[in-house]
């Protein structure tokens, strides 16, 4: 829709409300409710928007260590613009028109801490060198019979599981809760977010979701609200979701895979497929697996973004540790597919579900390119059996800490994303470190506060 079309649908609709949102460095929306006037009159230079939402964690504790924003700037308003291709309706709130913004500007200066302009800056790119990036992310989270208050009151502990027990593909349990699992197929795809597949996983409560590949920004806003709306619909069911990617130390973590493949401009043609080669591997599919490679320990923050998400990156938890690639094999960093040309793509397995999916796709997406610009040679040999065991080309960061110095001392890292987001993103994920460091917790008072 144009500007036009928009008011002739408010008009016709009598809307006088509009929801929009964007997504912080963490991935959280953040949003307002404005009235139609304040809308329409936006739609052409954009909206004040206090800058605090970049300058302040997920618990809306102001970093002490950012440059793009802080007490020595004031925390003025930066402009976000709405962008009128995200258009849909929230079914569970009347209808509710709803938009995406960012803080991408015309004339090119984009507020540097804003994932989803550095996403688009990232896809120009990508269209500069001839290609359609087609991606799709799918998650895994984890359901309670729980409110906000009643988590609050309970410490988040001792919490309810929406279905008890480990049983994964389970026909049963959905249909044990047929009206939260209804609701979130249909509800989602009333609201432009349409699933591939949505099933349970193993473990109490838990489900995961496939949704439907597309143009990577498009993919990008959908995984992002899907996460939101999940959690929204959700709370009409007195159910509370968790996209943690580790929350219990004795159940499995949350993924958020990345699906990705590159298409010509007119779609017409998967560029990873190659019906002879052995592997049915294009040499572009074998320079973009070798970019990512090669990149991934310089841009892992990006992938796994928090504390907890080093939790989940352990041996034999269904997540990956070591920097491998493999056809069909789910222990290594990027499994291959390639049983057609329709779906030939490489999925990265090394995100959480607690990435932040514009980040997530512009690290996988840009580290692709970097291996197609270079034409880095695939020279690391596909990896047989167990993942876990090949260490030949080397292991993921252990922790935040590690992975996020790696990253601030990246050259990599500077050229695909820029100086101002790398040094803006590592400040915010060294921040996040030190809010840990500082606390102490359970374990550490059961082990030593009497026997020490």
């Amino acid at each position: 829709m144009n500007k036009q079309q928009i008011t002739d649908f408010l008009d016709q609709h009598d809307i006088q409300k509009i929801k929009f949102a964007f997504a912080d460095i963490d991935g959280i929306l953040r949003g307002k409710v404005i009235h139609r006037r304040k809308f329409l009159d936006g739609l052409e230079n954009g909206y004040g928007f206090c800058d605090v939402t970049f300058g302040w964690d997920s618990s809306d504790e102001l970093y002490d260590n950012v440059k793009i924003t802080g007490w020595h700037s004031g925390y003025p308003d930066a402009t976000a613009r709405i962008d009128l291709d995200t258009f849909r309706q929230i079914p569970w709130e009347g209808d509710l028109p709803f938009f995406l913004a960012d803080f991408s500007n015309p004339d090119g200066d984009d507020l540097a801490a804003c994932p989803r302009s550095l996403l688009k800056r990232v896809v120009e790119q990508c269209a500069g060198l001839g290609f359609h990036a087609e991606y799709a992310q799918e998650f895994e989270w984890f359901n309670f019979r729980e409110t906000p208050q009643s988590l609050q009151e309970k410490g988040f502990r001792d919490m309810e599981p929406l279905t008890p027990g480990m049983f994964g593909y389970s026909i049963l349990r959905p249909s044990q809760e047929s009206d939260f699992n209804n609701d979130l197929f249909d509800l989602l795809a009333n609201f432009d977010l349409t699933l591939e597949g949505l099933h349970t996983e193993t473990g109490p409560g838990v489900y995961e979701a496939a949704i439907i590949h597309d143009e990577i920004l498009k993919a990008a806003d959908k995984a992002t609200l899907f996460k939101s709306s999940v959690k929204e619909i959700g709370h009409r069911h007195g159910i509370a979701a968790t996209f943690m990617a580790k929350w219990n130390a004795e159940l499995p973590g949350c993924s958020g895979h990345i699906h990705q493949s590159l298409w010509s401009p007119d779609r017409s043609q998967n560029l990873f497929f190659d019906p002879q080669d052995t592997h049915k591997m294009s040499t572009l599919m074998k320079h973009f697996i070798a970019g990512q490679l090669h990149c991934l320990p310089h841009i892992l923050p990006m992938f796994a973004p928090t504390v907890n998400s080093y939790k989940r990156l352990v041996e034999g938890a269904w997540a990956p540790t070591t920097v491998t690639w493999a056809i069909e094999n789910r222990t290594t960093a990027l499994r291959v597919i390639n049983d057609s040309e329709g779906h030939a793509r490489v999925e990265h397995r090394v995100a959480g579900a607690d990435s932040n999916p514009y980040l997530a796709m512009a690290a996988a997406l840009a580290s692709g390119l970097y291996g197609i610009r270079k034409k880095l040679p695939l020279d690391v040999p596909a990896t047989q059996g167990n993942g876990y065991q090949n260490k030949e080309n080397g292991i993921l960061p252990a922790n935040l800490k590690e992975a996020t110095q790696a990253m601030k001392e990246s050259t990599i890292a500077i050229e695909l994303f820029g100086e101002p987001f790398v040094s803006h993103f590592t400040a915010t994920r060294d921040w996040e470190w030190r809010q840990y460091a500082r606390q102490v917790s359970d374990w550490e008072l059961r082990r030593y506060f009497e026997i020490i």
